[in-house]
């Protein structure tokens, strides 16, 4: 049999790790070829693809990126979107497809494989850490740590300047990053999309945090919102999945809390950092995993479903379930880790 393989979304570290768990695990165990759609959703639209053997992703294991390429292409806005890609796995005589995505890419498997019957396993990939089916995604780990890296970085030229560092991370609906990189790396600060902030309360904890004879650093998540006004925005435009591009609370925080405290303060936005680069170990680890399981998800032709981590095992459960609701960061969390606040 020929499977199909595509990577979707934004890229992030560990998905080379998937392609090549699949790739050798198919060929060697079930003697299956493999195409890689190129560029998300964009490759079976156009039928663009390239022949994924053992020597393909030989070495890729350490590799940021994907292989294949990724784009946030969305074939349900497409003319006869539907219609094309069922055409192209016919002509490619592919008779599996595993989608490698986040909530948008997988949204597109789940409809395919239940409306369509378009037979398609899904791997779950979202630095986010926000797919509530599964207790991690690969690429959340190595973003946490690049974040917690550059907020251990800034704390000395922080204090070296008694200025205020705001760090803005990734994080559209949930602050997983956020959360996590600021409490291991310090922060004094850490606001997050699931809980709205007071501006006065943050200015409240900088001032305390510079009595105490300390710099402060506020991480921020891309998404997160203050309780008295909307979400922050450099560009209101949308992608074809009709989300807009975040970035920009970070830069406004800081002009904020420099006006309202009359301290310096610097904006550091790390965006695309964040998920470019080598893997960590873990995630490569977690995504040679998934990879391995998705192959065996293929070989028991049980489609429609997408493989997750539970604990220590690998689980399969329903795509549209591991779509339907994010995963966010719990209040009592939130609540425990704001103790360091100030």
């Amino acid at each position: 049999m020929r499977v199909g393989v595509l990577t979707g979304g934004g890229d992030c570290p560990g998905l080379n790790a998937v392609i090549r768990a699949i790739v050798r695990k198919g060929v060697q165990e079930y003697g299956y070829d493999f195409v890689g759609f190129r560029d998300g959703w964009r490759g079976p639209l156009e039928g663009d693809s390239v022949r994924l053997d053992i020597p393909a992703v030989r070495g890729i294991l350490p590799r940021g990126g994907t292989i294949i390429g990724s784009s946030r292409t969305n074939p349900l806005k497409h003319d006869n979107g539907i219609r094309r890609i069922k055409e192209t796995l016919a002509k490619q005589e592919v008779g599996a497809l595993i989608t490698i995505g986040g909530e948008d890419t997988l949204g597109v498997a789940a409809q395919l494989s239940q409306d369509y019957g378009v037979p398609c396993v899904g791997v779950p990939k979202t630095i986010d850490n926000d797919l509530s089916a599964t207790d991690y995604t690969f690429g959340f780990d190595t973003a946490v740590g690049i974040a917690t890296e550059a907020i251990d970085r800034l704390h000395t030229t922080a204090e070296s300047h008694m200025r205020v560092l705001v760090v803005e991370v990734m994080g559209r609906h949930a602050g997983w990053i956020a959360i996590h990189s600021g409490l291991a790396g310090g922060a004094n600060v850490i606001l997050i999309p699931e809980q709205r902030f007071d501006t006065e309360q943050v200015c409240a904890w900088v001032t305390s945090r510079f009595k105490a004879s300390y710099a402060p650093i506020v991480v921020v998540a891309e998404g997160a919102m203050p309780r008295d006004g909307d979400m922050v925005l450099k560009d209101e435009s949308l992608d074809s999945f009709g989300h807009v591009r975040l970035s920009g609370v970070g830069e406004w925080l800081a002009k904020e809390i420099e006006k309202r405290t009359g301290k310096e303060s610097r904006t550091t936005v790390l965006g695309h950092v964040q998920r470019g680069g080598t893997p960590s170990a873990f995630d490569r680890w977690l995504a040679t995993r998934f990879g391995l399981h998705a192959v065996e998800a293929v070989h028991d032709g049980d489609f429609g479903k997408m493989v997750a981590l539970r604990g220590t095992d690998i689980v399969r459960v329903p795509i549209a379930e591991a779509t339907r609701k994010l995963k966010t960061v719990d209040p009592k969390l939130y609540d425990e880790v704001g103790v360091f606040f100030g």
